[in-house]
């Protein structure tokens, strides 16, 4: 009945309006229109890299790949803008991508259906050289060091951890050792978008896996970077500081990554 009365009130409020103008009838039923829609179905702006460029908005869904990606601002005119993807790249879109690159992936799937059943769950056991043969064909590249921090940081400075400085509530964001509250998963990853978001909007930047660094963790340039610790991490490891590093060739069940793109490259 309620429904009924709703949709009587709609018609209604149509027919007032059209007794003004039909100018009024046009963006009344335009409102109607927009406020039926599910957010869910509201897509961000679709984008590659010819594009980028000119981009303004704060989050745009990177044509390639369909992952949604969100601007982080530079702190200074030597830092430029990028994009950086909101979630770990997953075993779905991996798939994905040796399936349309025909990519020699030389790791065993049932070991990263182990620890990450699902196509939503971040891709593990991969090697830097297969994070970045993935981030080429998506037209990306993986992060700098200081790219994967400021982001990590939301643009603050000084705090342990993506969301602030206190232990107790690192189950909220975090999927690491253990499981308690939120997270649940005490032997594999989390699907990604399970936990909480930092404040630029992005997931699992600590724990679920290692994320792999474009740099190299010394000068010595015999490892590169990993940040963020993993689903197998204790709190600590889960500090925005806290540093790893492994051969490029290395590929682990609680090795992952996410990329990035530059808006003026």
């Amino acid at each position: 009945m309620t429904g009924i009365v709703l949709h009587h009130q709609k018609i209604k409020q149509i027919m007032v309006m059209k007794k003004f103008s039909s100018t009024f009838l046009v963006f009344f039923i335009f409102t109607v229109c927009v406020a039926d829609e599910s957010p869910l179905d509201r897509q961000f702006p679709e984008y590659s890299q010819e594009h980028l460029k000119e981009a303004k908005d704060r989050k745009v869904i990177w044509k390639k790949d369909g992952t949604e990606m969100v601007r982080i601002p530079s702190r200074s005119l030597n830092d430029p803008v990028f994009y950086m993807d909101v979630c770990e790249v997953t075993v779905g879109q991996f798939k994905e991508f040796v399936k349309q690159s025909s990519y020699q992936y030389g790791g065993n799937w049932d070991n990263v259906t182990k620890y990450s059943p699902s196509p939503k769950h971040p891709m593990i056991y991969v090697n830097w050289n297969d994070a970045v043969a993935y981030a080429e064909w998506a037209g990306k590249r993986l992060p700098k060091e200081k790219e994967w921090e400021l982001a990590a940081r939301s643009g603050l400075t000084g705090q342990k951890f993506p969301w602030g400085d206190e232990d107790n509530v690192a189950r909220q964001y975090a999927n690491y050792e253990g499981a308690n509250g939120k997270d649940i998963w005490s032997t594999s990853t989390a699907p990604v978008r399970s936990l909480e978001k930092n404040v630029y909007g992005i997931y699992d930047i600590s724990g679920n896996v290692w994320e792999w660094c474009q740099d190299w963790y010394d000068q010595n340039q015999h490892f590169k970077v990993l940040r963020g610790g993993s689903w197998t991490s204790y709190t600590n490891g889960l500090r925005i500081d806290n540093r790893f590093s492994n051969y490029p060739t290395n590929r682990n069940y609680i090795y992952g990554f996410r990329c990035v793109v530059s808006s003026n490259e």
